[in-house]
């Protein structure tokens, strides 16, 4: 099978941010995917599951109900590693473009107060495993990342290409 092309992205060179992870075309629509990362693999502990639980609640209500990008929203969640989530949204589109978003929403997680939404026997399939207050910390610290990103934050470790001999041979630097 070939290899997916989230998983060609150096996982131990990556630092928490706000990544595109592909663009896929169906018909005439394009839909991007993003990476938001919130914590850096191997070097920060993993989130809680309770934490990730809140967090998927709290932030794809919010996403969705945004009255500027939620009806561009398909579909947001955890990813399996707990380093982060997914968000996939209509269009051609850009970290820089939705960051404003992602700050917005994590910033409303940090501070959220309240019934967490859709944590109901009848709404979700296991509404035990939520902890809010450490969903606000986590959610915290990744909004501190979003406030003044760099360059790393925003795109993906770019891999290396080996010089060919001839190009070795050549550089006389």
């Amino acid at each position: 099978m070939d290899t997916i092309p989230s998983f060609t992205v150096d996982h131990t060179k990556l630092k928490c941010g706000l990544f595109v992870s592909r663009k896929d075309i169906i018909g005439n629509i394009t839909l991007t995917t993003f990476d938001l990362r919130l914590k850096r693999p191997y070097h920060d502990p993993v989130m809680d599951t309770g934490s990730v639980h809140a967090l998927e609640h709290i932030c794809a209500t919010y996403l969705r109900n945004d009255p500027l990008w939620g009806d561009r929203v398909l579909y947001f969640g955890p990813m399996g590693c707990r380093t982060g989530f997914y968000l996939i949204m209509t269009g051609d589109l850009s970290s820089e473009e939705i960051l404003p978003l992602i700050e917005r929403t994590f910033d409303y997680a940090s501070e959220f107060a309240g019934e967490i939404p859709g944590a109901t026997p009848k709404e979700c399939g296991y509404c035990v495993d939520m902890d809010l207050e450490l969903a606000k910390a986590d959610a915290a610290l990744y909004y501190n990342v979003l406030i003044a990103p760099k360059k790393e934050n925003l795109f993906y470790p770019i891999k290396k290409a080996k010089k060919s001999k001839s190009e070795t041979e050549n550089n006389h630097d």
